[in-house]
């Protein structure tokens, strides 16, 4: 009885402290909002904390620094869907997957897309499900190096979807090594031998997340970029020359990964090729990615590239400036709105500083990146880390659920709707 009374009475505790939070991003004072908040316990906000992904996509009063102090239980509702036995039924319906293409133009325009992961398996779930309609495809490289238990709970998810698979061949991705090219390359193969038809390809990473919904990445391409390849770069620069000109080899000690020169001069480029130096992210037209895989230059620009520090930055956009490769874009420069991301070296400039941490100076967005995230013209962000702040995923892909739910041109079937309820209620209604 005492124990009873004792959970209780915690579970009012909590309640008070949410009502304050909320209480407080509403009507901060000037004084209040350059402060800390009062209390610096962890609480639970809620599966959807709307009023406080509302502030922060404001940009309003204190709701940065409360975000700190509250964690989303976002993570043990996926893990309990990929590691209770049940059907896929009950998988796609308690993840809250898209079920049908939600307007004819999407269902006649087909993307596929290829994600690279090894770790975060939550990230991973949000990641697929917000980008995940019916008539797409999906190529899912898993690194060699991801736990079992990792692998065993993504298979489970893929064997869910026709439509969703793993490639048939694993690398142990090194950071700037050819493995990170070359699991692309694998998923590319796979792509043009299924029996899914598709228009365009895009590449992903575990910590990308979309800021624009499936209609609108459609309609950018088709207006801005019809029938051709978007892979932003330029002639290579002078000041990174030596990632090309000396030979670098990978290895792999005790599972830190990297790929340090070894001073040797790397050979010219094959077919005289002019190496361009640009994104690792790409959205590519299907005859180009078939080109990739039969073309002798791009065999031999492939060869070529397995010794070569990040050769993706390199690759798709060297073979893009062939005037006779499809879909290419000889003379595009940087023009392509892929990726948001906040670089150190442009802080001032085309940003306004990192507001979570920067890590090999790329920024792992907080809650204060959000304004500029929404605000961004781009079709995707890099990078996020649910171990860093869930919060920041949480409220992104809440709004980006809802801007997909608007669009439709469908019926909208109820389990596409997240939760509206919050994890304390759950908790006090049992």
């Amino acid at each position: 009885m005492s124990q009873l009374r004792a959970t209780k009475s915690g579970l009012v505790v909590s309640a008070v402290i949410c009502m304050f939070i909320f209480l407080y991003l509403r009507n901060p004072t000037p004084a209040e909002s350059e402060e800390e908040p009062a209390h610096p316990e962890v609480v639970q906000c809620g599966f959807y904390p709307d009023e406080l992904c509302s502030a922060l996509f404001e940009g309003k009063g204190a709701a940065p620094q409360i975000a700190k102090f509250c964690k989303s239980p976002h993570k043990s509702e996926i893990h309990a869907h990929l590691h209770t036995p049940g059907n896929c039924s009950r998988i796609s319906r308690g993840l809250h997957f898209i079920t049908r293409p939600l307007s004819a133009e999407e269902g006649d325009f087909s993307l596929a897309y290829i994600i690279t992961i090894h770790k975060e398996l939550a990230m991973f779930v949000q990641l697929l499900r917000a980008i995940y309609v019916p008539q797409n495809v999906y190529c899912i490289h898993v690194g060699e190096k991801a736990p079992k238990k990792y692998k065993t709970a993504v298979q489970t998810l893929v064997n869910c979807f026709e439509n969703v698979f793993i490639s048939s061949k694993r690398e142990k991705v090194a950071y700037a090594g050819f493995t990170r090219l070359q699991a692309d390359i694998n998923c590319m193969k796979d792509l043009v031998h299924s029996k899914f038809q598709w228009n365009y390809v895009i590449n992903l990473c575990g910590q990308d997340f979309p800021i624009k919904t499936n209609r609108e990445i459609i309609h950018y391409i088709r207006s801005k970029w019809s029938d051709k390849n978007i892979t932003p770069g330029v002639i290579h620069p002078l000041h990174i020359k030596s990632k090309t000109s000396q030979s670098h080899l990978e290895f792999v000690p005790k599972g830190n990964i990297y790929a340090p020169p070894n001073n040797r001069i790397k050979e010219n480029p094959p077919h005289n090729l002019t190496i361009y130096f640009g994104s690792a992210y790409y959205v590519l037209t299907r005859k180009f990615v078939e080109f990739i895989l039969t073309d002798i230059r791009a065999k031999d620009m492939l060869q070529w590239s397995k010794d070569i520090r990040s050769p993706e930055q390199h690759y798709w956009v060297t073979l893009n400036r062939l005037k006779d490769a499809p879909g290419a874009t000889p003379n595009a420069g940087w023009e392509g709105n892929i990726r948001a991301i906040k670089w150190k070296s442009e802080e001032g400039n085309v940003h306004d500083g990192c507001k979570g941490r920067y890590v090999q100076d790329i920024c792992v967005y907080g809650p204060g990146d959000l304004p500029w995230l929404i605000q961004s013209p781009s079709l995707f962000a890099n990078k996020f880390e649910l171990s860093t702040d869930s919060l920041v995923v949480t409220c992104l892909e809440r709004r980006h659920r809802l801007q997909v739910l608007r669009q439709a041109e469908v019926p909208i079937e109820p389990h596409w709707h997240f939760q509206q309820q919050s994890h304390f209620n759950m908790r006090l209604n049992r």
